[in-house]
């Protein structure tokens, strides 16, 4: 799993995201996991540092003819979760948020033109170049407003970053539901379709190859928008 463990991982934190990375596969062959799905997908958009992604994989394996149910369950987990992730940024920025952000999601604060903003990934910003509307994520949020919660929702981006900030940056919450909706069940169905119908081998592509495919699939559609804003 080293693709998804990529989104997670940073150096001097290895040895703890291992040891939660292990834990959450144990639940995998005990009877509560769907249960633990639905807690960690939940926990994972607003706080917690490995994505659901990883106990997914394990159940769609374990049951492939249960991928819906899955993906399903661990959709609408990851969606509350993240209206909680909103509802830091709204109301605990100061504490909360900012800690969970630097110490969680690994993204330093830096001060730009005055205001605390995180510096967006180098990936993106050479895909993506100027149709993200600047290098930094506030900077995003002032150009597209919610819409690009759907964008950052398939990113390989922890997902927390984008929930939190969100509502920092006072996104239309009704756009930002169905956002995330939309990005979340896109992500977590098309991993557990790939599962159901290839197994084994599409947990090797997985691994390898979503995070990339997720950052064309994003250029394309970013592409989209920039064409029809050009045409309107």
């Amino acid at each position: 799993m080293a693709g998804i463990m990529n989104e997670v991982a940073v150096k001097k934190n290895d040895g703890l995201v291992r040891r939660l990375y292990d834990w959450m596969l144990h639940w995998a062959d005990s009877k509560y996991g769907l249960l633990a799905l639905i807690v960690l997908s939940f926990a994972e958009s607003s706080f917690f540092p490995v994505p659901p992604d990883v106990l997914l994989i394990a159940l769609v394996l374990g049951a492939t003819s249960r991928w819906y149910k899955y993906a399903f369950w661990c959709t609408l987990a990851s969606v509350a979760g993240g209206l909680a992730g909103y509802g830091i940024g709204v109301f605990a920025w100061d504490t909360m948020g900012r800690w969970i952000v630097e110490n969680v999601a690994h993204m330093p604060l830096v001060d730009v033109d005055g205001r605390l903003d995180i510096a967006l990934p180098s990936y993106l910003i050479s895909t993506m170049g100027s149709a993200l509307g600047g290098e930094y994520l506030f900077q995003v949020y002032d150009h597209w407003n919610a819409w690009i919660v759907f964008v950052f929702g398939l990113t390989p981006l922890p997902y927390k970053l984008t929930t939190i900030t969100a509502g920092v940056a006072r996104v239309d919450l009704t756009i930002f539901f169905l956002a995330s909706f939309v990005a979340r069940a896109c992500r977590f169905f098309l991993v557990a379709w790939l599962l159901h119908k290839w197994g084994e081998s599409a947990k090797e592509f997985i691994d390898r190859y979503f995070n990339t495919l997720c950052v064309v699939f994003v250029v394309l559609l970013l592409g989209g928008f920039v064409v029809l804003k050009l045409a309107f």
